[in-house]
């Protein structure tokens, strides 16, 4: 049986990991933390855990984690997630963190975009970005792998393939629209369902901290193209919906470009190319680790490459869970595989 921790567990992502992994038959839930609801059974602040995890949430104890676990996911906002690494790295623990907190190469550029200062900064070329699509070798046998953003990977796997080929040279815009889980739990202003329901506005227009991680990650693939990124919030629990736009410079036909997609996911378990004409609903997707993708040439000049993940599951616990099974050598589709919830 392979241990598992988890600490901050008692967010979406943790609690999606709990529902993810009590389905797992070589996984053990060791402990869960949430230290302002410690002592609290986690069904009882997520009922619909009752009967399937009884668990209650503990303090974090890091001699305890390092004593009892195997696998640590971590699920506590930046800043706090690196201090929890800077202690359990050293044990020899695999680390999984969900934190932006390791996405970044540059810990310049994670202290601008975050605007903190990064606490062990020496552990960064420990870390691997965790997009498993794209660094499956590199994440297998990794001791810290940086959970991607929800935006990043969305965006990601639909630009990967263009990207690889050399079509990006003309720059790039990604639409990009969000359920609110995306927010997290805490209640604020402009999560508050009043403000949310029947509508849909934009935010964080002048800089969204995901659009650095898109940057970086999509620089390594095309080099430094120019990007435009634009989040959207809509009335939907769930779900990521991205619109992206990539003015071609070469003579290439829609079916050239289906190839190149083709070639780059026919073998990926959690990636589909849809049919041409099919377009992605993020509907369809609910409750699955998987990614829809649709291009289509628009005047032979505008690539339209559209994504569809469930921001909890690929988005971040579900991906998370596929970069525990490559770290420990096991199937990458194990507790993960099966069709999203629809309707």
């Amino acid at each position: 049986m392979l241990k598992v921790g988890i600490v901050g567990a008692s967010g979406y992502t943790g609690t999606e990991l709990i529902r993810i992994l009590v389905r797992y038959p070589k996984v053990e839930i060791k402990l869960v933390t949430a230290n302002q609801l410690s002592g609290q059974e986690a069904s009882s602040v997520y009922p619909s855990l009752k009967g399937f995890f009884d668990g209650k949430y503990e303090t974090y104890d890091p001699d305890r984690v390092k004593e009892e676990c195997d696998v640590v996911f971590l699920g506590l906002p930046h800043q706090e997630s690196m201090a929890v690494v800077k202690e359990l790295a050293p044990a020899g623990i695999k680390i999984v963190d969900l934190s932006a907190d390791f996405r970044f190469d540059d810990r310049a550029m994670y202290e601008k975009t975050y605007g903190v200062v990064h606490l062990c900064p020496e552990l960064l070329e420990d870390a691997v970005y965790g997009l498993p699509e794209i660094n499956r070798e590199m994440i297998k046998g990794s001791k810290i792998v940086a959970n991607p953003g929800c935006y990043p990977t969305a965006a990601l796997l639909g630009l990967y393939p263009a990207a690889s080929a050399g079509l990006i040279d003309g720059g790039v815009v990604i639409d990009a629209k969000s359920g609110v889980s995306g927010a997290g739990r805490k209640l604020t202003l402009e999560s508050h369902f009043s403000t949310v329901a029947d509508g849909i506005s934009p935010y964080a227009v002048s800089g969204h901290r995901h659009g650095p991680e898109i940057k970086q990650e999509l620089t390594k693939l095309a080099g430094d193209v120019g990007m435009v990124f634009v989040p959207h919030l809509v009335p939907m629990n769930r779900g990521i919906l991205c619109t992206m736009y990539v003015k071609i410079g070469r003579n290439v036909n829609e079916e050239s470009i289906r190839g190149l997609y083709r070639d780059a996911y026919s073998k990926e378990h959690f990636v589909q190319l849809l049919e041409s004409g099919t377009y992605p609903r993020t509907k369809a997707l609910q409750g699955w680790n998987g990614c829809h993708v649709a291009v289509e040439l628009k005047d032979g000049e505008t690539l339209v490459i559209m994504t569809a993940i469930d921001n909890l599951v690929k988005g971040a616990s579900g991906q998370a869970v596929q970069n525990m099974n490559l770290m420990c050598g096991f199937p990458e589709e194990k507790a993960l595989a099966g069709p999203g919830l629809f309707p």
